[in-house]
């Protein structure tokens, strides 16, 4: 029949678009992905609010058992596949997407909002973030987002970091992304980060509770961002005054 990947926003589940509401409510099954990313609601609120009953879909089922679930259901029912934030920015689902159209499974895709494009709140141009980059739980041997933000810092691009995490029992937090970088400088020694490196610490962003600070690497180090989940952004040094402006908001 269809398969519908519907993206749910930032913060709970009344973010959902007017349009996805309505497809969700003539639904036939509904799955939330359940291991990307952390939405402010159970999965009560979501049956209560959409007066369906809801799957929670790990990664063993999207990545491996999809087409024994999703796509067995989506063959000859509406079939919906929630996502937080959008479907196709901070959280990809090519593939899902790409098996529905090798079994002919008509897709439709309906956007929201997500760290990549909110992101933008801090006041940072969004046409001038460079390459943006994730620092993973398990980083002892990793330094691509440190290459990274060298080559950012290079181009006089900001560079946003996503944080890792495992729902909310595991998570890097600001201070935990300062460290890395920090010890990887320390390691190379190339003058790419260092305590007195400016930048933005946020968590939760499209929360009431959103928190957002601008300083020093090493005030950041000092400041306690609370509940998952955390970015961090190393602004350019090369400012328009109105981001200036911006920044001395979050200071």
């Amino acid at each position: 029949m269809a398969l519908y990947l519907i993206g749910l926003g930032l913060y709970d589940e009344k973010d959902i678009s007017i349009r996805g509401l309505e497809i969700v409510k003539k639904a036939d099954v509904v799955y939330l992905e359940n291991y990307t990313s952390i939405v402010n609601a159970t999965k009560e609120r979501f049956e209560s609010f959409f007066g369906k009953k809801v799957i929670l879909a790990d990664r063993g089922m999207v990545e491996h058992r999809a087409e024994d679930t999703i796509l067995k259901d989506a063959r000859d029912k509406k079939t919906v596949f929630l996502v937080c934030g959008d479907p196709f920015v901070a959280t990809t689902h090519t593939d899902l997407f790409l098996r529905a159209r090798k079994k002919s499974i008509d897709t439709e895709i309906v956007h929201n909002a997500s760290i990549i494009s909110a992101i933008a709140v801090t006041g940072l141009q969004a046409y001038k973030f460079g390459k943006i980059t994730s620092i993973p739980l398990e980083n002892d041997n990793v330094e691509t987002p440190y290459e990274i933000l060298s080559a950012n810092i290079k181009n006089g691009m900001h560079t946003l970091f996503l944080l890792d995490f495992q729902l909310e029992e595991r998570f890097l937090t600001v201070s935990d992304a300062i460290r890395y970088l920090l010890k990887v400088e320390m390691k190379r020694n190339e003058k790419v980060f260092t305590e007195k490196a400016m930048c933005l610490g946020v968590a939760r962003v499209g929360y009431p509770s959103q928190i957002i600070k601008y300083g020093t690497a090493k005030e950041l180090l000092k400041l306690d961002f609370g509940k998952p989940v955390h970015s961090l952004i190393v602004p350019s040094t090369k400012l328009h005054f109105m981001e200036e402006e911006m920044l001395r908001v979050w200071k």
